[in-house]
């Protein structure tokens, strides 16, 4: 795959996530949705009149990888919620304080569909270099019966 290819998945992968933005920020027209910023305001503004009636409590985010650490964490900074950890607490763990209302209708779902978008490139990218540069077959690897225990007596 040439550079030029590579730099347009790249491009189509940003408007996807842009995309994503959009629709939970409430656009209804096209021009909205290409406006990322007035997205991010529109959340912003949403997530302060929430905590009015829904007030922020602390929330512990268990993520399973660093792709989705990374997309949580950017979330959250974004959305101008400051992520923290308390000492021992593990890097897959992220706390916050936000309204449930906010975690339940916009955040986890966003969270959810960008997450899933980032990993589904993440695989195809993967694949793609894998099968180029080791081997073309990029299965899993077969399931076969576990062998069995000669019986004690």
């Amino acid at each position: 795959m040439s550079s030029s290819d590579e730099q347009d998945n790249e491009a189509r992968l940003i408007d996807k996530l842009r995309h994503i933005e959009a629709l939970f920020s409430g656009a209804t027209t096209a021009g909205e949705r290409i406006a990322a910023d007035e997205a991010r305001k529109r959340i912003r503004a949403r997530l302060k009149q929430v905590a009015k009636t829904d007030p922020p409590v602390e929330y512990r985010f268990k993520l399973v990888d660093t792709w989705s650490r990374q997309v949580f964490l950017a979330l959250l900074r974004r959305y101008e919620i400051m992520p923290f950890r308390y000492p021992r607490q593990r890097r897959t763990t992220v706390m916050a304080n936000v309204s449930r209302s906010f975690v339940e209708d916009i955040l986890w779902p966003e969270f959810e569909q960008l997450s899933r978008t980032l990993r589904e490139h993440l695989e195809a990218t993967t694949a793609r270099v894998v099968s180029e540069a080791l081997h073309t077959d990029t299965s899993e690897a077969v399931e076969v019966p576990a062998p069995q225990l000669p019986n004690k007596r």
